[in-house]
């Protein structure tokens, strides 16, 4: 009977360290605070973005130092250091949940959501200036305008975090009215701004506009993702739990593929071997001297 009691302490001693490592890896940080697939998605994507960067940057930074345009390396330059901290965000999400971590962490979510909205309103600023958006002057025009709007939201922020304790950038809290009222105008603030500007398009106003369809997909894909995430606070603030999922969705998208969209949107063409940039730019000066018309009678 005793040597059974000893075997069966061998065995459970045995199994100890295994029993050790899955609670250590069950209280890892990627599993803490939204739990494992919200962090990989955050992570993977990021990662992703900054791989694609790397393994692109000799190549841009030929195209950037022959091209030699201001707008192009600043806005590179820019985005290169906002993905850095948006993968530093994702990777870092257990700070929130973290005692002693709240700082750090508030730090690090006001720097890069500060960064985002820095990219979002200098492009907008960029390109409604149309064909006058061009040289060292816009690029300066621009920076000034963005500078003094994310400025001025920074500013606000911190005075919201340092000066009242509201836990802007904590998600376990869904009780806090004063924090979802505070997002609620941010995203309402951001849904006016691209829903005006969609609504341009179908103005007399429309000539001021760039005439590049894909501005207004990305004008429409911006104002859906702040429309869904200004309705996710608002059920948020009426006490609705469906509210706190959706927004942990969009804030999925926006960290994950926002950077990416925006890369697709104003850096790929730029950024395109010369061949095909040629073809290009071929097809499209035949297609405006009238070449095609043939083929739609």
């Amino acid at each position: 009977m005793r040597k059974l009691e000893e075997i069966g302490e061998n065995i459970s001693l045995s199994l100890s360290p295994a029993s050790d490592f899955s609670a250590r890896l069950s209280s890892s940080w990627i599993f803490e605070c939204h739990g494992l697939w919200y962090n990989l998605a955050l992570i993977f994507s990021s990662a992703l973005f900054i791989a694609f960067l790397t393994l692109r940057a000799k190549k841009s930074f030929s195209k950037l130092v022959n091209g030699w345009s201001y707008i192009m390396i600043s806005y590179y330059g820019i985005v290169w250091i906002v993905s850095v901290l948006n993968l530093a965000w994702c990777v870092f999400q257990a700070w929130q949940c973290t005692p002693g971590k709240e700082l750090a962490w508030n730090i690090l979510s006001l720097f890069t959501t500060s960064g985002m909205l820095f990219l979002e309103v200098s492009l907008l600023a960029f390109l409604l200036q149309g064909n006058h958006a061009s040289g060292l002057e816009a690029l300066t025009r621009t920076f000034v305008i963005s500078g003094i709007i994310v400025g001025a939201d920074l500013l606000l922020k911190a005075i919201s975090l340092f000066g009242f304790g509201v836990p802007l950038f904590i998600d376990g809290d869904e009780t806090n009215g004063v924090k979802w009222g505070l997002w609620v105008v941010h995203k309402l603030l951001l849904t006016i701004v691209y829903g005006l500007i969609l609504f341009m398009h179908h103005t007399r106003w429309r000539e001021r506009l760039p005439a590049r369809p894909v501005f207004y997909n990305y004008i429409s894909v911006m104002f859906l993702l702040n429309a869904i995430a200004l309705f996710a606070c608002m059920l948020i603030v009426t006490g609705a739990g469906f509210g706190f999922w959706l927004y942990n969705l969009t804030t999925i998208c926006y960290h994950s593929l926002y950077l990416p969209f925006l890369y697709v949107i104003f850096l790929a063409d730029f950024f395109q071997e010369e061949d095909l940039h040629l073809e290009n730019a071929y097809y499209s000066e035949m297609k405006d001297a009238g070449f095609f018309d043939e083929d739609w009678d």
